[in-house]
């Protein structure tokens, strides 16, 4: 099957993937989804078999059919290789009724290095199968992970630039210190004085942008996305979903077919989206759990319908879930309004417009399989003491949201069904939140000494990503307000023009 793309507001012509991967978002600010979903074309029990790179591949080229096998395993390969600190790539631990899938072994020790890994590779495959010769510029708003994990992924790609705006007062310590000390000719950071929604809404701002675009073209350079607006960003989410049923299945934990829980910790809905997608593809998925923290947009939506924005933005200690619009639901609210572009548009401008927008109980019904939940900031420090105390397993505060929200639903449901807790992050990247969880109280220590004591009580060897921030001198320092943004990057790409 051959597998076209696109645009949820129903602007533009339908596109192959590698075309879709280029241009990151769609016209009108759209998002690109599949013409239509493939399914698994080989058995559960012969992907078993496989390691991550085989599962890895058998998902990408059912939605990535422009590229030749031959190109699609060579980014394969290229991305998960030694980089990754697991030969398994995305290893699993059994603890406390439940199995936790750790996507945190890359380079940047967080889940997105998962997809950003291979983003490069399928981005600059798809500029030479497109005849593509102008400048990539990847420009993306990162709530703290996305941002150090496309850096990593684009330092120094040839043809390429990257510019990173993170809410400079909205994310921790350990992240931003990964970002301002990344290294690459071709890499720039910015902080910005405001949220993530600021960041991400100034982003699509500039990508909508035909001015801008105008210029930027004169200068031989053009756009592209590295956030889960990318469907080169999200199809490769789908491929770890896939692999941890298979080592369930391969470890005798469960039988072919027998339905499987995922809980995921939610911000922007890309990652639990992308669990939605397995599920399309015949993955045996019951419940997808969407576990929110304290800015629960998500969890009032499944419960309402209604998705309102007008409310007051929460700074948590799961920064990287302290986002109130969240850019892949687009991509639900299209589907579950049976592919129609005009619905979703209408919906879409309303939130723009008016912060709010309601879903028909015919859509709702389609939505079924997502079950929400949340945690307070309390909830989340208990989890965190009480896993520990329980088991000795550690884990960081995103990670603690699902497993608390889980823990919940278990207790309320009865539902013995086997559930894959998704844990987006080391704990050495939220070392302080950590620990205060752990020892119930304010640590005024310095970051790395708390590293040290989180080290030892964890019994786990201290990452290399946080080594090698320990001495590495800050390169971005810049800071800039909402409104300046434009012209940040258009000062780091000596592009002149009036702004917008």
């Amino acid at each position: 099957m051959n597998i076209l793309y696109r645009n949820t507001r129903g602007l533009g012509n339908e596109v192959t993937a590698s075309q879709a991967i280029l241009k990151g978002l769609a016209d009108g600010g759209g998002l690109y989804v599949p013409t239509a979903y493939p399914k698994l074309d080989r058995s559960l029990s012969e992907l078993a078999e496989m390691d991550y790179r085989g599962v890895a591949y058998e998902v990408m080229k059912l939605f990535f059919t422009d590229y030749t096998e031959e190109e699609l395993r060579g980014c394969i390969e290229k991305a998960y290789d030694g980089k990754f600190d697991s030969e398994e790539i995305a290893p699993m631990a059994e603890a406390d009724h439940a199995y936790y899938l750790e996507l945190f072994h890359g380079q940047t020790i967080a889940f997105k290095d998962m997809a950003l890994s291979i983003l490069p590779h399928l981005l600059t495959t798809a500029a030479k199968k497109n005849n593509q010769t102008d400048e990539i510029v990847i420009l993306t708003a990162t709530s703290g992970d996305t941002g150090k994990a496309a850096l990593a992924g684009f330092r120094d790609v040839p043809g390429t630039k990257i510019i990173v705006f993170y809410p400079k007062n909205g994310v921790s310590r350990i992240q931003e210190l990964q970002m301002v000390t990344e290294k690459g000719a071709n890499t720039t950071v910015i902080g910005v004085n405001g949220n993530f929604d600021d960041c991400q809404t100034g982003v699509k701002k500039m990508f909508t942008d035909e001015t801008l675009k105008k210029d930027m073209a004169a200068k031989g350079m053009v756009f592209s996305s590295a956030n889960s607006i990318n469907i080169g960003r999200l199809v490769p989410q789908v491929a770890y979903y896939v692999f941890a049923y298979t080592r369930l299945l391969k470890e005798e934990r469960i039988k072919a077919g027998d339905p499987v829980n995922f809980v995921v910790p939610t911000g922007n809905f890309g990652n639990i989206l992308a669990c939605f997608y397995a599920k399309k593809l015949g993955l045996p998925v019951a419940r997808m759990i969407c576990a929110s923290n304290e800015n629960k947009v998500l969890y009032d939506f499944f419960t309402t319908g209604t998705y309102d924005i007008r409310r007051k933005f929460i700074l948590t200690s799961s920064p990287s879930m302290d986002i109130l619009i969240s850019s892949n639901l687009e991509r639900l609210i299209y589907h579950s309004a049976g592919d129609d572009a005009a619905k979703n548009a209408e919906r879409m401008e309303a939130l723009k417009k008016d912060g709010i927008y309601t879903v028909t109980d015919a859509m709702r019904k389609e939505m079924a399989d997502f079950v929400p939940g949340f945690a307070t900031e309390a909830d989340t420090a208990a989890e965190i003491k009480e896993l520990y105390e329980r088991t000795g397993y550690v884990l960081d505060t995103h990670t603690a949201v699902a497993s608390s929200v889980y823990r919940r639903y278990r207790k309320e449901s009865g539902d013995e069904t086997p559930t894959v807790i998704v844990s987006t992050a080391s704990p050495f990247k939220f070392a302080r939140s950590v620990m205060e969880a752990i020892n119930g109280g304010k640590d005024e220590r310095e970051d790395f000494a708390v590293i040290d004591d989180l080290s030892k009580t964890a019994n786990v060897a201290e990452p290399p990503a946080i080594r090698e921030i320990r001495t590495a001198p800050v390169r971005h320092d810049t800071v800039c307000e909402i409104n300046g943004m434009e012209r940040e990057v258009r000062r780091v790409l000596n592009v002149p023009g009036t702004e917008a």
